[in-house]
């Protein structure tokens, strides 16, 4: 711990003890602090359990929990609250607190520089073309500012972050001849390596400019299967194509491509854009050098299966069969009805709608701020998507369930272990979209298999499960 000493507030009410503590200049980022959460959250005897900084906004949150929020906390202190049925399991979770938030650092030699703390100051030290910048939307403008007037190009995983900003950041960034990637940008491979949720792709000859972070994980995905391979994929953040945009971000990155000797295809990944901005897209990409190809989701009924296949056909490279994986013997009997959608990718998730087309359904996307507040994206806590996917599979209203699970970096290390119990004990057939390569890290044909061992019916291809699930719910 850092900082001055905690303060802590502990009471008791009907059998349930629980603390308070606020623990100041404890600086944890966000996602460490979600994942300790969760694992306190799974302790025998705790009932709920919140680690954040104490912004604004995880205040209210503690508040909501019915914890009471300590006075005078400030954004840079760290929250600790923790609820359990008894003294031992509460005194057990504060010690398991200090262990999973426990930060080992070398002593810094005598003479040596102080560590940098801004994005400026850490820029000037070493030899760098990129920022990651996540910290809360409100915050991102001065940080990505400071990237850029260090010359480095910022890319931004936070959401939320005002329209007037990311306006003022593209801009700033086209007259320096930099690439704002983002804001909500999520995914990025920049000469072969993963930034954010990546998935493991080998190298190959086709770029991506995606304004959809699982949208293009599933079109590399594809690609790597076939054999293509990847140069570098741009992310440029979901609002990039509006008509406030403009499409700022996807013009520097078209032109970053098209100056790119590994780069011989360029593809442009996104929901449709603005008609305007769309018009303007075309345009630059016919004054290219490189061809375009441009991989609008719903644009005259494609879709993201249908993106990766038209690429391939323009490199000369072979169609491969998507791969998919047949549910065990026990099967549910089609009956016509709804399609339930649960998604953790919102790309995903309006593919699948579009697919569904007239066939009955509801999807839902997971990740949507709406249901991340104050909690990390599903790829990341399952935990949300947990609970409404046992609600789901056990409902006659539905006639199938389906759902993603996206592979890569940053992801859940193991999706299928918390999922297969579920599936198992579920009602109605669930259908799975698994997106993800043989090289990522959680091995997508071992996700594969034990999925569909449990009964699910597996695709590589998020279009082929909407499918398939729109005819289970046809009666087929």
């Amino acid at each position: 711990m850092t900082g001055s000493t905690r303060r802590s507030e502990r009471r008791g009410t009907l059998g349930t003890n629980e603390v308070v503590e606020v623990r100041p200049g404890a600086y944890h980022d966000s996602v460490t602090l979600m994942r300790a959460g969760r694992r306190l959250a799974e302790r025998p005897g705790v009932s709920a359990a919140l680690t954040a900084m104490a912004t604004t906004l995880n205040v209210d949150l503690l508040a909501e929990m019915g914890f009471t929020p300590p006075p005078g906390a400030r954004p840079d202190d760290l929250l600790v609250a923790i609820r359990a049925d008894d003294e031992a399991a509460l005194e057990s979770a504060r010690a398991t607190v200090d262990e999973l938030l426990a930060t080992r650092t070398a002593p810094r030699a005598f003479g040596a520089p102080p560590p940098p703390r801004t994005t400026g100051s850490a820029a000037r030290r070493i030899d760098a073309t990129v920022a990651l910048i996540s910290v809360p939307g409100p915050y991102v403008f001065a940080e990505a500012m400071d990237a850029l007037e260090a010359g480095l190009n910022p890319m931004i995983f936070s959401d939320n972050v005002p329209v007037e900003h990311e306006l003022a950041l593209k801009e700033t960034a086209a007259r320096r001849g930099l690439l704002v990637m983002g804001p909500d940008c999520g995914t990025a491979v920049i000469g072969g390596v993963g930034l954010g949720f990546a998935n493991v792709v080998r190298p190959g000859r086709i770029g991506l400019v995606a304004a959809s972070g699982t949208g293009a994980q599933q079109v590399m995905s594809l690609l790597d299967e076939a054999g293509a391979g990847i140069s570098h994929v741009l992310g440029v953040g979901g609002r990039d194509l509006s008509a406030e945009i403009s499409g700022r971000s996807t013009l520097q990155a078209l032109r970053a491509l098209d100056a790119d000797p590994a780069t011989d295809l360029i593809v442009v990944v996104s929901k449709p854009p603005a008609p305007e901005v769309g018009d303007l897209i075309r345009s630059a990409a016919r004054r290219l050098a490189t061809p375009v190809r441009l991989g609008l989701l719903g644009e005259g009924g494609g879709d993201l299966t249908a993106v990766a296949e038209d690429a391939l056909n323009t490199v000369g490279a072979p169609l491969p069969e998507w791969p998919s994986w047949t549910p065990a013997a026990r099967a549910h009997p089609p009956r016509r009805g709804r399609i339930r959608g649960l998604f953790a990718g919102g790309t995903l998730c309006e593919e699948a709608s579009i697919v569904a087309g007239s066939t009955p359904h509801e999807m839902t996307d997971l990740g949507d701020d709406r249901y991340t507040r104050g909690r990390a994206h599903p790829m990341i806590d399952p935990t949300l998507r947990l609970e409404r996917l046992a609600a789901e599979t056990a409902r006659d209203a539905n006639a199938v369930v389906l759902i993603d699970v996206v592979l890569g970096h940053g992801a859940d290390p193991d999706p299928a272990a918390a999922l297969v119990p579920l599936i198992r004990d579920a009602r109605v057939p669930v259908v799975v979209s698994l997106c993800g390569t043989s090289g990522d890290p959680q091995g997508r044909d071992r996700q594969a298999w034990a999925l569909a061992g449990a009964g699910a019916a597996v695709f590589a291809s998020n279009a082929a499960a909407a499918r398939h699930a729109a005819a289970l719910a046809e009666g087929s």
